[in-house]
């Protein structure tokens, strides 16, 4: 059902309401962990049965994508009406029903650089969960650089053929489709990269998993031998992808920074404070033991309140079309450091708890803690090194000149 923008908000919200009690099953109103996320596409393993109900229902209304238009399947929801649909889902503690990098990062880019077919074509899809996106973008040797990519696709009348590598591939192994950044001209740098999507199980693409130190394997380096592409799967111009590169990157950003790191210990642990009550103790007032630590929580619970609301203001302008500049890169290097200091004082608070890695003898949220401090380290080299983005910001917004 489609919503007129002058509609009535509080009758939205008492049938919004009437719709998450009806449909929203128990089970999903629960705190969810690292291993009961939802990434949608062919082959996902749904966690238990409700789930799936949930998942189905709510892509059917199009609320997995509340904002996109319902002749993509989103729901059609003005920016006050989604307001307020995301106030029922956390009164009620609605699990989200759809983790997906084609929602927070390649379905806003097709909305904007896309062709109507498509649209048609690729949006329903993700907002029913139906197909898992990864995006191809790091190189071995264009990381930080990503303009320097050497992933060929060269003209074939009827074809592109596409031949190179990927790497730092988040779930390229679990993946159903890529959006992927091509070398188109090899006489220009930014000037000569298209933006393609194509089929995971096409002829000559191979995803090797990446060990991390963490113990998980979320990441892949990804080859391309040979890859044959419909043309019709070129997004935007020839050699126009850098611009809608520059695009997604901006949504990338923000999803990291609205919505924190994935990984081991990402959720089903406790906070800093939680665990610092349990192993360091607590005062005459319930307050923990240790001022100091007690402090630079405190501290850190403020800033992460202040920084949600950046957050929150950065993304309903991004909504709203107006260039946000380079606030990604200033919200990228917080978010990175945020989520460093948070694990840093998990692990203070732990004490010798964070020793456990494996095995009996150590509590099980304690272990995932340890592991999840492990990946944070890697928070500020994905998405844009901290190093880069603080030069973007030095050069960009501060208006500093390169030291002669």
């Amino acid at each position: 059902m489609a919503y007129d923008v002058t509609e009535d908000l509080d009758a939205f919200r008492a049938e919004t309401r009437e719709w998450l009690e009806a449909n929203c099953p128990p089970s999903m109103r629960t705190p969810m962990k690292d291993n009961e996320i939802v990434w949608g596409g062919k082959s996902e393993k749904f966690p238990n049965p409700e789930s799936r109900i949930w998942l189905e229902r709510m892509g059917e209304k199009g609320w997995t994508a509340p904002e996109w238009p319902a002749a993509y399947g989103g729901g059609g929801l003005t920016k006050e009406q989604n307001r307020v649909l995301q106030e029922e889902l956390r009164r009620i503690k609605a699990r989200p029903a759809l983790f997906s990098f084609g929602l927070w990062m390649f379905g806003p880019a097709l909305l904007e650089f896309g062709n109507e077919e498509q649209k048609k074509r690729f949006l329903p899809d993700i907002v029913k969960g139906k197909t898992r996106w990864c995006q191809g973008y790091s190189e071995p040797g264009a990381g930080s650089d990503l303009a320097g990519l050497q992933t060929r696709c060269e003209d074939k009348g009827d074809h592109y053929l596409i031949n190179g590598q990927k790497v730092w591939t988040s779930y390229a192994d679990k993946a159903d489709w890529i959006f992927c950044l091509v070398r188109t001209d090899t006489s220009v740098k930014h000037e000569g990269i298209s933006f393609i999507l194509f089929d995971m199980t096409s002829p000559g693409v191979e995803a090797r998993p990446i060990l991390l130190i963490s113990g998980e394997s979320p990441f892949c380096e990804t080859f391309f031998t040979d890859v044959k592409v419909p043309k019709d799967q070129l997004v935007g111009r020839v050699n126009g992808g850098w611009e809608i590169a520059k695009r997604l990157l901006q949504f990338e950003r923000s999803s990291i920074s609205a919505g924190g790191f994935g990984g081991t210990g990402g959720s089903g642990i406790l906070g800093p404070e939680e665990y610092a009550k349990i192993h360091v103790g607590t005062d005459s007032e319930g307050r923990i033991a240790d001022g100091d630590l007690r402090g630079r929580i405190a501290d850190h619970k403020m800033y992460a309140k202040a920084f949600n609301l950046t957050v929150q203001r950065q993304t309903e302008q991004a909504k709203a079309g107006q260039q946000v500049g380079h606030t990604a890169s200033i919200l990228k290097y917080g978010a990175a450091k945020m989520n460093q200091d948070r694990h840093e004082l998990l692990i203070e608070a732990l004490g010798s708890e964070a020793l456990g890695w494996e095995g009996e003898g150590f509590d099980k949220s304690a272990m995932r803690a340890t592991r999840g401090w492990l990946r944070s380290k890697g928070n500020s080299i994905e998405g844009g090194t901290s190093e880069i983005n603080l030069n973007v910001i030095a050069k960009r917004v501060l208006g500093l000149k390169d030291h002669q």
